[in-house]
């Protein structure tokens, strides 16, 4: 069994078999390679004083289970503001771009809303992962409890979910990557249709933080909208044991399998 998403060789990073995706043996789930650019992104040109408030990923094509290498840049510099950009490259092909603006911190006597979150993991059952052929992946490199729907349960969803493994080999797990690792899953938390017949892939994630989480679990609330023209909307509310913690959102492409 791998011991972590990622094994850092250099410049490059390692997807081990824990990548992998629903959709394709061969290409990632969007989580890891979302955690994995937005860590390094938190990482450049470093600020304690700030926080990553807004990710936003284009996932230009499957990310495969091939060595990575990543880009990243400051794009905006700023002392309250600054904007962020960063790509992963598979084999030399630019295969995810990402976007991050970060904010200053600092302590303002502004009322905090009261803490609110739904049924915690220990309330919850089960998870029943869409049969994707494989033993390893991201289904088995992740721990779910399901309070409300299910993976192959149609209709909106609540799953609380926690990384079983490190990102990358050898390095603590940073808050943000934790909550990037679930905030993917939104489309497959709240599917509304049979994973037999259609595909639903989202080729971006935009995430909107307010706080960080704390502690190992991250909640999602997922409902997702499909249209028949072929294209849909998953919307997401995120939230640690404390409360609520931000929002995502992925655009979907819908089609019938072949």
């Amino acid at each position: 069994m791998p011991e972590a998403f990622f094994i850092r060789d250099g410049d490059r990073y390692l997807p081990t078999e824990l990548t992998r995706g629903p959709w394709d043996p061969n290409a990632q789930h969007g989580g890891p390679p979302a955690a994995l650019l937005g860590t390094l992104l938190e990482r450049c040109e470093r600020r304690e004083d700030s926080m990553v408030v807004r990710l936003t990923f284009e996932i230009l094509k499957p990310v495969p289970l091939t060595p990575l290498a990543v880009e990243t840049r400051m794009l905006r510099p700023g002392r309250s503001v600054q904007v962020l950009g960063g790509s992963l490259f598979a084999s030399g092909e630019e295969v995810v771009r990402a976007h991050a603006v970060r904010i200053r911190t600092a302590d303002v006597a502004v009322p905090e809303p009261p803490p609110d979150a739904p049924p915690g993991p220990e309330k919850g059952k089960t998870p029943r992962f869409f049969p994707s052929g494989q033993q390893i992946g991201w289904h088995t490199a992740m721990e779910a409890s399901f309070v409300r729907g299910n993976f192959t349960e149609p209709g909106p969803g609540t799953a609380w979910l926690r990384m079983r493994y490190p990102l990358i080999a050898g390095e603590p797990v940073a808050p943000l990557a934790r909550v990037l690792m679930v905030a993917d899953a939104g489309n497959g938390v709240s599917a509304v249709l049979d994973y037999r017949r259609f595909l639903f892939i989202n080729p971006d994630l935009t995430v909107y933080l307010h706080r960080y989480p704390l502690g190992e679990w991250v909640c999602i609330e997922a409902e997702t909208t499909p249209t028949p023209r072929g294209v849909g909307l998953a919307a997401s509310a995120l939230y640690d044991r404390q409360g609520p913690l931000g929002r995502g959102l992925q655009s979907l492409f819908i089609a019938e399998r072949q």
